[in-house]
């Protein structure tokens, strides 16, 4: 005679219920930091600037009320949006950060592929190649003013003895020059940021590929275009992004350099400008409001783009 029992409860240790709570408890503890850091260094100041720029406020109405002083009104917004001088930075900004970010992506890219190999003196001269982007910019932004200086710059000794240049060119005051010279500035100042990326990819990419497809006929430029350069596409890819971010909301490099004069106001110049120059507080933080929707939109769509890729 076969006898069924019938199934029993699965009773949970009341042990668990403590261990969850403190594993909870624990993961709050070690995230705290970095949401407070987070929220202190960037929600509070976006909070910050869209309050700045919904009130038509004063300098001295905000030391005596606050933040919250003067009347709420929108028309900052609408000035930024329909201005020219807003535009006109928008531009400058994008062809200032794109152009720089290939320049020195692709100039990194050659000195990686250059101290690829081993030969003598590659420790130092590696060392060396850092120096633009470890230099304090102050020192190096007025090392280049007096290297392109019209009157005394050793550039323009040079230039003037060349066939067709009689006098000498104001790199720094003349547009498109000055845009030109700080684009340049740029690239030489951040290469080092690429090449350290570049470096440590392209020293791990093995060898056994590409000496396969030598020995099959590749000559030299199509083994790096079609075995190289895939290999390091994401590397390039994230490089790309990060110095895109950083040059987008550049301010110190041009502002020593021209001051955002002769065409070369990009927008965190132009906030400043505002800020400082015209003392138009709204005018100011409404540009900044505007400008981080810009990098938000485009962030936005590169990880998308990604995500896809990923995906397929």
């Amino acid at each position: 005679m076969s006898t069924t029992t019938a199934p029993q409860k699965r009773v949970s240790s009341p042990r668990r219920r403590p261990r969850a709570g403190a594993e909870a408890r624990s993961g709050w503890l070690f995230s705290a930091p970095t949401v407070i850091i987070t929220v202190a260094i960037i929600v509070v100041p976006i909070i910050w600037n869209i309050v700045l720029a919904t009130r038509d406020v004063s300098f001295l109405e905000i030391a005596r009320e606050g933040i919250f002083a003067g009347t709420f009104s929108l028309q900052a917004f609408v000035d930024t949006i329909t201005g020219a001088g807003f535009w006109r930075s928008l531009w400058i900004t994008i062809v200032y950060s794109v152009a720089s970010t290939a320049g020195s992506i692709l100039l990194g890219l050659i000195a990686a592929l250059v101290f690829r190999g081993a030969f003598p003196g590659r420790g130092p001269l590696r060392a060396l190649m850092l120096l633009p982007y470890v230099a304090p910019v102050v020192a190096v932004a007025f090392v280049w003013q007096v290297m392109l200086n019209p009157q005394y710059g050793v550039l323009n000794h040079y230039l003037v003895k060349l066939p067709g240049i009689s006098e000498p060119i104001d790199f720094l005051g003349l547009a498109p020059w000055a845009l030109i010279s700080v684009i340049a500035f740029e690239i030489w100042r951040y290469f080092p940021f690429a090449f350290l990326f570049l470096s440590a990819r392209v020293v791990a990419l093995p060898r056994d590929i590409e000496e396969a497809s030598l020995i099959d006929g590749a000559t030299p430029s199509q083994n790096f275009w079609h075995v190289v350069l895939p290999q390091l596409m994401n590397t390039v890819a994230l490089l790309s992004v990060l110095r895109l971010i950083m040059t987008f909301n550049k301010f110190d490099d041009v502002y020593l350099l021209t001051g955002g004069a002769a065409g070369t106001e990009v927008a965190a110049v132009r906030v400043y400008n505002q800020l400082m120059g015209s003392f138009d507080i709204p005018g100011a933080a409404a540009t900044a409001v505007v400008l981080a929707i810009v990098l938000a939109l485009f962030l936005t769509g590169y990880f998308s783009l990604t995500s896809r890729r990923d995906d397929s």
